[in-house]
């Protein structure tokens, strides 16, 4: 598998020195990043799968929340909130800071939250302001080809860890009370969903 960004000549470059030189890319070029997989055909030629990426939220309405880091066997608390929302965000290659702006925005204005009737009018940003973020690669699990997921369309560490960084200074420019967890290390996440509310957004 090999990740490429279709609008970029250098990465066009690098995938033709990864087939050979007969490469001939069919189909629509597209403003995301898109994941080819290579196979061969036959001996022949090669079949290529492409899938437009985004960057990906779980968003769960909850009661509660709070997330532990382990470092080194030690266990501690790093995030914890009342009601609000716990947001689980995977982040893919072509996803910039414009992306998280986005996103931000999205957060802390959906309307997932009730009203004096019960009713979902309000947003985060109406009611408590408390949002738990916490990154997850894994959202980007590909287990379509068979029994051990891909994660080939999950950023690196390096490039995830500033875009989550900025998702979370732009919630809190918005008036958010911002909680996470804490990146490269293993985490334990608790949470009561209420309702249950679980919505999968992505930008």
């Amino acid at each position: 598998m090999l990740l490429v960004d279709d609008k970029r000549a250098e990465s066009r470059s690098k995938l033709g020195e990864y087939l050979g030189d007969d490469l001939v890319i069919r189909g629509r070029q597209r403003n995301h990043a898109v994941s080819i997989a290579v196979t061969p055909v036959n001996c022949q030629g090669y079949l290529f799968l492409w899938h437009d990426q985004s960057v990906r939220a779980m968003i769960q309405r909850v009661l509660e929340a709070s997330v532990e880091s382990i470092v080194d066997n030690v266990t501690s608390r790093v995030g914890q909130i009342s009601q609000g929302l716990v947001v689980l965000v995977g982040v893919t290659h072509s996803d910039s800071p414009a992306t998280a702006k986005k996103l931000a925005d999205k957060i802390w204005n959906l309307r997932i939250m009730n009203d004096a009737d019960g009713v979902m009018n309000l947003s985060v940003g109406d009611t408590t302001k408390n949002i738990l973020v916490i990154s997850q690669f894994t959202l980007y699990g590909d287990a379509s080809g068979g029994r051990r997921p891909s994660w080939i369309a999950a950023a690196r560490p390096e490039m995830a860890e500033p875009l989550i960084t900025q998702l979370v200074e732009e919630l809190a420019l918005l008036g958010a009370h911002v909680q996470t967890g804490r990146f490269r290390t293993e985490m334990l996440v608790s949470l009561v969903n209420d309702g249950p509310v679980t919505l999968m957004v992505e930008m």
